[in-house]
């Protein structure tokens, strides 16, 4: 419960940022490309370093790691409502892309504190700790602003920073000292190590099929969420006060789905078969949306785009974090956070693209096309594992 308050925490000062970021870059003179590198440089860091934290977090613990992260993003968030210049605004993104990447560990420490059995449950709470910090975060953001362009970014730094300091007193460690630095963690977190979680010798086809699924639904929600206020503009001419309580409305879905909704169907149909489930479920309503003829079946595909990318992602990190022991779990996790930070690097880039030069409703079909390829990839890396989930 602890680092689920603590995650939450920590996605509702991003939360403040993400809907106030584009129009303060403009403050500095940034045009679209500009804004949009802004906005990708930040999961292009987390792409990088996650599994750094996540090797360290092997080595030295959990607690030192999750509280460098919310001192280190208090301190990016402070520098982008100081910051003079558009050179500085991309230093302070840089940092807070690096600070964040911890989310990886802070999986690392539910599976450390969590029987298998249950894994799938407490990943969905972690899930379901982002939901509500994208559900709260803009709104907060939203009224802060009313006292200055730079108020959102400072209250983010506060709520980060008391964060941190009530982490210090209430967040234990969760590794034993007796099970540090006895993985895989001296490994070297490069480029080429990136690449070859997919494509390396030692990753066996089952944990290669579980990557490729979390990088490819990763992408696919990236290139929708992107696009989605577009296309709700462009469509059905919603105003932005009705985009907001649209994706609010997805939030309170995904944050039904993760917080209790998985762990009920994994008891009862196991992990591997959420995440099949899930994954089609996914493809079928990114079918759907473009094509709803009326606002009612739009807000019900919506649901179950929500639903699917809810049971998808949980599942899937819970059968990673089984793939190696206790004193790998960071290593293993935050390989999977860095490839889905690369998918959230890549996916908004091919869903602008696609929006603008193949039709509003491109993104979520090549969305559906990512989410079958998945659900064929997870099933065939599943088929070499059967006893895994």
């Amino acid at each position: 419960m602890l680092v689920f308050v603590t995650v939450f925490l920590d996605l509702v000062g991003f939360g403040i940022v993400i809907p106030l970021l584009p129009l303060y870059a403009q403050r500095f003179g940034a045009g679209p490309v500009a804004i949009t590198w802004l906005v990708a440089v930040y999961s292009l860091m987390q792409f990088f370093f996650a599994p750094m934290w996540g090797q360290l977090s092997d080595r030295v613990g959990r607690r030192p790691i999750l509280l460098l992260g919310l001192f280190g993003s208090c301190l990016s968030y402070l520098a982008f409502g100081l910051a003079p210049s558009l050179l500085v605004l991309f230093a302070a993104r840089i940092g807070a892309g690096v600070m964040s990447a911890h989310i990886g560990v802070a999986q690392a420490y539910v599976a450390d504190v969590t029987p298998p059995e249950r894994r799938a449950r407490g990943m969905g709470m972690i899930g379901a700790a982002f939901g509500l910090g994208f559900i709260f975060g803009p709104a907060l953001g939203g009224l802060l602003a009313h006292y200055g362009p730079a108020v959102p970014f400072f209250g983010a730094a506060i709520l980060t920073g008391l964060n941190g300091v009530a982490a210090i007193f209430l967040l234990p460690e969760s590794l034993p000292a007796s099970l540090r630095g006895r993985g895989e963690s001296n490994a070297r977190p490069g480029l080429a190590a990136r690449l070859g979680v997919l494509f390396g010798r030692g990753t066996t086809p089952h944990l290669r099929a579980l990557y490729a699924t979390s990088f490819l639904v990763t992408m696919a929600f990236a290139a929708v969420e992107a696009t989605l206020s577009l296309w709700t503009d462009r469509r059905w001419h919603f105003t932005p006060t009705e985009v907001a309580f649209f994706f609010a409305y997805l939030g309170v879905v995904a944050v039904a789905a993760q917080g209790g909704l998985v762990g009920r169907v994994v008891k009862r149909f196991g992990e591997r078969r959420t995440a099949l489930i899930g994954l089609a479920v996914l493809a079928i309503s990114l079918v759907c949306l473009p094509l709803a003829p009326t606002r009612t079946l739009l807000a019900v595909a919506g649901a179950f785009f929500a639903l699917g990318q809810g049971a998808v992602i949980p599942s899937v990190s819970s059968m990673i974090s089984r793939q190696g022991g206790p004193t790998e779990q960071g290593r293993l996790l935050g390989a999977s956070q860095s490839l889905s930070a690369l998918g959230r690097v890549i996916g908004p880039a091919w869903g602008g693209l696609a929006f603008s030069r193949m039709g509003i409703g491109a993104p979520a079909l090549s969305g559906a096309a990512l989410a079958g390829v998945a659900l064929a990839v997870l099933a065939a890396g599943a088929a070499s594992a059967r006893g895994d989930a």
